[in-house]
Parts: structure tokens; sequence; C-alpha cells
């Protein structure tokens, strides 16, 4: 047994994750803001990768700034959502509007603000979820997915 301990193992590598933040940014007549993306034509809310030197809700009020010109003011934590096929965590806020105006940017073609109803007709079930979620007020909820089919919990 000492033997064998005492040879060198072959180490695991750590698990790789990307951390993105996301914007449930909600107007006052209850309408959801969500965007076209450029790279696949999917309806999804804005966001994506958070930067190193930027806090989450830092993180969130640029990434909604730059794919849709509207400026947030972050209210809470609404959901974790974590893709374990592409190894993702997704931190989602609900958002108050601020100011700006809307307009497509180099990684959206559409912005557009939705109904809860038209929000499940465009979006896949795992990305609407996340504004339904930031909805329900009872969060923050933890689910996972692999990209097409929401995880059951356990």
């Amino acid at each position: 047994m000492l033997l064998y301990m005492s040879q060198p193992q072959e180490a695991t590598p750590p698990p790789l994750h990307s951390v993105s933040v996301a914007g449930v940014v909600v107007r006052e007549d209850g309408r959801l803001l969500a965007i076209r993306r450029a790279d696949n034509g999917t309806w999804e809310l804005p966001g994506g990768v958070l930067e190193l030197n930027e806090t989450p809700e830092a993180g969130v009020g640029r990434e909604v700034w730059e794919e849709t010109g509207i400026h947030v003011e972050v209210d809470e934590l609404t959901g974790v959502y974590k893709n374990t096929t592409r190894g993702i965590v997704a931190l989602v806020f609900r958002c108050k509007p601020s100011g700006g105006t809307e307009r497509t940017s180099s990684e959206s073609t559409a912005v557009s603000w939705l109904t809860p109803d038209e929000v499940s007709e465009r979006m896949a079930e795992v990305y609407a979820i996340r504004l339904l979620d930031a909805l329900d007020g009872a969060g923050p909820h933890v689910r996972s997915h692999d990209g097409k089919h929401l995880i059951p919990a356990g």
C-alpha cells in the first residue's frame, strides 16, 4: 500500500466554469427587455461574461447597456443557472430601466419589450424560465440545464 501511495498520481484538472450575468429588465407596464442574438438568432435576456475586475451588479449594467442601449438600476439576484454542457454559471438580476434608448448592437439584431406570454412563445424554456423566475418573487432560484432542457433538482 505504501508503494502505491508513493507513486505519482495523474492529477485531474479542475473543472472550468465561466460566470455570466444577465438582467431581467422590467418596465413599469410589466414588459420585459429581450434581445435577438446576432450570433444564433435566438431571443434571450441581455447579458454576457462577467469581467474579472467588476462586480456582478456592474457587469449586469454594462452588458444590458452594451446590447440594448438601456441603462438600468439593479434590484436583486433572482436566480443562479448552470449550463452543464458549456460550464456556464449565470447570475440573473431583476432590474429597472433608468434611461437610454433602445438600439441594437453587434451582439443583438433586435431589442424588444415583451409580455410574459411573448417571452414564453419566443424563448427556449431554459432562457424563458429566467425571466419568469424573476417575476414570481420567490427567488433566488437555482436551476441547471443542458442547453436545451431543464434538469430536475436533486
